[in-house]
């Protein structure tokens, strides 16, 4: 990514930095990516450079060093933290060796880590975050050190979390079977939500699906345009003239353009296929955040439910004048404390999450008409490339035909 003096503002305007206008800024690149180790210990380092006029900032520009797994610490973080909050998705980690080091594989993960972290730059909470102050600004070694300091599911040991997997499919199992009902929300606008990601997930899946294909497609005709303009150099060579220089010109105007499909291809799936799997990881993303909205509906109800019967249990113990009534009322004050905590939490995560939808929705419409319209001219210049390459031949095969 080309790093220029523009930055981009809070509001997401452009301007420099060395600019006297006091509007806040805050962009963020992740630039110059590079291999370092060998083997299974090698990874890809990024420079990560922030420039700001935030307070909390140490001064206008900062450049740091950091790899994948320092992103991943950073998604973490906020995720556990900001419940209810959209968190922008990471690309995916390569497991396959020969794709991980590749010159094209690295520049995607490049261009969807740049984008991640200005998504959490231009997000009016995200941005206030600690965790993103000691992402951009930290040394390498205190980096290392936050990173093996993760709290909660993060720092539990893989037994511990295969504890917790076999313990959710066991309820599932029990809400199967008919021996636990699961307790879930059920109102219209929740119901909307839902269905709304869900088939928003499949049709971008689909399109991704499909312009998968369509890259494929050029880079074939691209390939094979290659292979026909050799042969019939080839053909020329053994044919006199004229007719030996048209299939020579023919030739090297496949060539040509099998180089302009080779290179609408990459744009293709730079600026078209990627966008679009980008948002599929983004839908993954916003439907963990409903699995957690799900999670504290279920606490707010359960613990609702327990005051109630603690309650009760209170009011009996008050009316025998039993011995235990201290006891019990102590215990009803705690559990009622917990139980107003989770639904504030609860309502705190839906008031979040409208917000959200409505980000999300207009940043959608956004991104993806930039994406669908830088699709379009792309298909148009490159068929009128094609257009234009074969009719200046035209005359010159003709020509030849004539003779």
């Amino acid at each position: 990514m080309e790093n220029t003096e523009q930055t981009r503002s809070i509001t997401g305007s452009m301007q420099s930095p060395r600019s006297p206008s006091s509007q806040p800024y805050f962009s963020v690149s992740v630039t110059d990516p590079v291999k370092l180790g060998n083997g299974v210990q090698s990874y890809i380092s990024y420079r990560v450079i922030t420039k700001t006029n935030f307070p909390e900032y140490q001064g206008p520009e900062k450049i740091v060093i950091r790899r994948y797994s320092d992103f991943v610490w950073l998604r973490d973080r906020l995720f556990e933290k900001y419940k209810g909050v959209f968190i922008p998705p990471l690309p995916e980690k390569s497991a396959v060796e020969k794709f991980r080091f590749s010159a094209e594989f690295i520049e995607m993960r490049r261009a969807a880590l740049d984008i991640f972290v200005n998504r959490i730059a231009l997000h009016p909470e995200l941005q206030q975050s600690e965790d993103l102050r000691t992402f951009l600004q930290a040394d390498e070694e205190t980096m290392e050190r936050f990173r093996f300091q993760e709290t909660g599911i993060f720092k539990k040991k893989p037994a511990d979390l295969m504890q917790m997997f076999r313990d959710v499919q066991s309820k599932v199992s029990d809400a199967v079977l008919g021996k636990e009902k699961p307790v879930e929300e059920t109102t219209p606008e929740y119901e909307k939500l839902k269905h709304y990601v869900f088939e928003l997930e499949n049709h971008l899946t689909e399109a991704q699906k499909h312009a998968y294909r369509l890259v494929k497609r050029h880079r074939e005709l691209g390939q094979s345009l290659l292979d026909f303009g050799k042969a019939v150099k080839l053909l020329g060579a053994c044919e006199g003239e004229p007719t030996g220089r048209a299939f020579s010109d023919l030739g090297t105007k496949s060539e040509l353009l099998s180089i302009k499909l080779q290179k609408e291809a990459q744009r293709v799936l730079m600026n078209f296929e990627e966008p679009l799997k980008d948002y599929v990881r983004y839908v993954q993303s916003i439907k963990a955040t409903i699995a957690e909205r799900g999670t504290a509906f279920r606490q707010h109800c359960e613990l609702a439910e327990t005051t109630k019967l603690k309650e009760i249990n209170l009011d009996k113990l008050m009316l025998t004048r039993s011995e235990k009534v201290g006891e019990a009322e102590i215990e009803y004050r705690v559990i009622k404390a917990e139980s107003e905590e989770a639904t504030q939490r609860f309502e705190r995560i839906v008031k979040r999450m409208n917000e959200e939808i409505v980000r999300f929705q207009e940043q959608k419409t956004e991104e993806m008409g930039v994406a669908f319209h830088q699709f379009a001219k792309g298909q148009a210049r490159l068929a009128n490339g094609i257009g234009d390459a074969w009719r200046a031949l035209l005359p010159k095969l003709e020509a030849a035909s004539s003779v």
